[in-house]
Formats: structure tokens, sequence, C-alpha cells
């Protein structure tokens, strides 16, 4: 069965959020981040206008400290030497962190677990969006149910939540479904009656290689593109019109469909970003690679009277750079606009450094040749030559003669 990997990475680019398979270890990323950046971020963050002491729980270094301290915020395997449990459990209110006057008291949930984590040795992982995948092994299998490894990772998480799969979809279903998620129609009856015969064994089992054919038929389907193309045209936050008051048509279309052959055609992930955030650089840019760049030219624009133009390219950049990095970084970079992001890693300086980069481009006008449209207008310019020839044949008065014509006619509908 082929997987088509560009549709997997807009799935977990749109959809990028950390995650893990075993609950009785604690992550960092999962369980102790979200924990320091809601109570304690404020006071020990990375925004150095609001840090109130040098202690710092955003980094590796400020978390750990040096190695020969003897009490640091946090020393793995040892409550009693961490600084940060022995803050978060002291009954003086002068010492116990976070402070009452913040109202951020911490829970003893989230107490429970931070202890948990210092006792299993305190991992520390840098922000998820700077980690690269790593290859895990799937959980040993005890069962007989499912029929591939994913299975294997689902089947494990619904153990530990007490949970059992539910019933095999009856085969009606299982098409329809498998048509719903890969091209986004419903089979019609003579492609459900062929998948009933191909597909399931006399007994209603379901025939694997069948399966798996039927599934690459559907991948290799043009309409699997259409439907696919709209997860990354949201992230790209296309549209035919260009917004504000105005909100006049577009032709945003092109790019549109560069997106759609690239997951037809199975482009890899990594020329994917590259035409799209300079396609235009690359040597002997062919105009498929110039479309592609499009994904910064869905912009909003502004064609109301009396604006400052100058102003709404501002906005337009700032869309830019918080698109780039929701879409590629993993980042919600929107916060450092205005000051120091205050919890994902990138400074207000940073911020308008890669703003600037963004902000170093003209926005040219682009014609797209293409031939098949062109042959197009020609034959519709002749077509229309043709009609006009005819009615000229049919309607030959013209002159003096048609206007006399035409009063008759007017006068015989002014008297009805």
């Amino acid at each position: 069965m082929k997987i088509n990997t560009l549709t997997a990475a807009i799935l977990l680019t749109a959809l990028a959020q950390p995650s893990t398979l075993i609950a009785d270890e604690i992550s960092f990323t999962r369980d102790i981040r979200p924990i320091l950046s809601n109570k304690c971020y404020k006071c020990h963050g990375p925004d150095e206008d609001a840090r109130v002491t040098e202690m710092r729980l955003d980094t590796r270094h400020g978390l750990f400290g040096e190695k020969s301290a003897p009490h640091s915020p946090v020393v793995p395997r040892s409550l009693k030497r961490s600084e940060i449990i022995s803050r978060i459990l002291s009954e003086d209110p002068d010492i116990r962190m976070p402070p009452a006057a913040n109202n951020k008291d911490l829970t003893a949930d989230e107490i429970t677990v931070l202890k948990a984590w210092v006792k299993q040795g305190a991992q520390w992982e840098p922000h998820w969006a700077f980690q690269a995948p790593q290859a895990t092994k799937a959980p040993s299998r005890k069962h007989d149910w499912g029929n591939n490894p994913i299975d294997e990772y689902v089947i494990y998480r619904l153990k530990q939540a007490n949970l059992v799969p539910s019933e095999s979809a009856d085969p009606h279903t299982l098409i329809r479904r498998l048509y719903l998620d890969l091209i986004g129609l419903p089979p019609t009856m003579k492609e459900l009656d062929s998948a009933m015969t191909t597909v399931f064994h006399d007994d209603g089992q379901l025939n694997q290689d069948e399966y798996g054919n039927l599934v690459d038929r559907l991948l290799n389907d043009s309409r699997y593109g259409e439907r696919w193309a709209r997860r990354w045209l949201d992230l790209a936050r296309y549209a035919d019109t260009n917004g504000y008051e105005k909100d006049r048509d577009r032709n945003m279309w092109p790019f549109r469909d560069w997106v759609i052959r690239a997951i037809n055609t199975g482009m890899p992930f990594d020329q994917f970003t590259i035409e799209q955030l300079a396609g235009d650089m690359l040597p002997n840019a062919t105009p498929e690679q110039r479309i592609a760049t499009g994904f910064h030219r869905n912009t909003m624009l502004n064609e109301e009277g009396g604006i400052d133009p100058l102003e709404f390219r501002f906005h337009a950049m700032t869309d830019r750079v918080a698109t780039t990095g929701t879409t590629w970084l993993g980042l919600t970079t929107g916060c450092a606009q205005c000051h120091t992001h205050k919890y994902d890693p990138i400074t207000h300086r940073q911020y308008y450094e890669f703003m600037a980069f963004m902000n170093n481009t003209d926005e040219p006008e682009m014609d797209i040749p293409d031939a098949a449209v062109d042959q197009r207008h020609q034959a519709n310019l002749a077509k229309a030559e043709d009609i006009i020839s005819e009615l000229r044949t049919q309607y030959t008065k013209s002159g003096k003669d048609l206007e006399a014509e035409f009063t008759v006619w007017l006068t015989s509908q002014r008297n009805r």
C-alpha cells in the first residue's frame, strides 16, 4: 500500500502537538513545561523586562544550574536538594512559590507531576518544535486485534484507559469511510458493488491485499489531491478574494492547483517547502516553482481609498511572519511582535529580524504561460467570429434601412 509522505507531513504540520505513548513516564514537553509556563514563566521566564530575579526556569542551564552547586532549582532524583520542590512545598508564605499574590497556586496534581519528574531523573527537552522526529518501537504484540503496527499503538493506549476497541465496521460502512477519508466523496453504487465483491471474502472477512489495492487506487485518484490540498490551503490562508471591505476577486487559483499537483505527484516535503518559500530564487526557476511562492501572496489586500499602503504592507508582513511560524516552525510568533514571547523561544528582536527577511521583496504581477489556456482562448475567438458571421447572414439590413425597420417595430410595440 502506497504511503503519501507529503500528505502525512501536511497533517502533522496542521495538527502538530507533542505527544507520548508511555503514560507512567513524565515528559518535560507534555507534562512539565506547560506547568512552568503557566505558573512560573511570568517571573522566571524569557522576558527580561518581566523577570523579577536572575533565576530562569525556561532554559536548561536555568533549571539545573551548575552540577557542583549544592542546591539548584532542579537536582535530578533528589527532592531534598531541588530548590523548586522545596519552594512549592514550603508552608512559609514568604518562601512558597508561586507567591500567593500571583494567584497562580499549583494544584495537587501539578505538584505530584513535578515531584515524579524529579524522581525519574528530570529529563529535559528543548521546545517540541525543535525536536527532530524519533522513530519509536511499536509496543509488543500481546493480542490478535489489528492489522498493522499503527494498531499496536492504538490498542496500547486503549488498554491504558481501560477501553476496548470498537466493533469492526460492516463492509458498506468501511468502504464508504475509505472513500470519504481519501477523496472526500462517497462511492458510487457501481464502485461500492465492485469493492464488496473484491475487497471482502465470501465469509465477510477483509481481504487485506485487495483492500490495499483499493487504497492505492484512491491515492492515485486526482480527487485525492483536491481533498487533502484543502488542509494545506487552510494553513496558507488561501482565498479567491482580497478581503477587507471591497473583497474583490483575485487570481490565486494557480497556487491552489500547484498544491493539488504537488500532493498528487508525491512531491517530497522538503521540496514542497523550498518551492513555496523561495521557488523564485532557485536556479533557472520554472513557472511552476514561481507559482509555488504564491503561498505568501495569500495575505489580504486593502483597496479602500485613502489608506496608507505602507501601513497595510506592515500588516501583510506580520501575517506572513505568523503564518510561517505556525506552519513550518511550530511557533506562535505573534506575541513577540510587541514583546519577547512569554512561552515560545523567540525574542522581540528576533521577531523583527525575521520580519525584515520577509519584508525584503517586491510583489510583482506574474503572467503565467499556459498553452492549453491559450489554445482555448484562440478557439473561443474563432467560435465567436463564426457566430458573428452567422448573425450577419441572418440580419442583412444596416444603416437607414435598419433604422426605418426599427422605427416601424417600435411604433407597433407602443400601440399594443
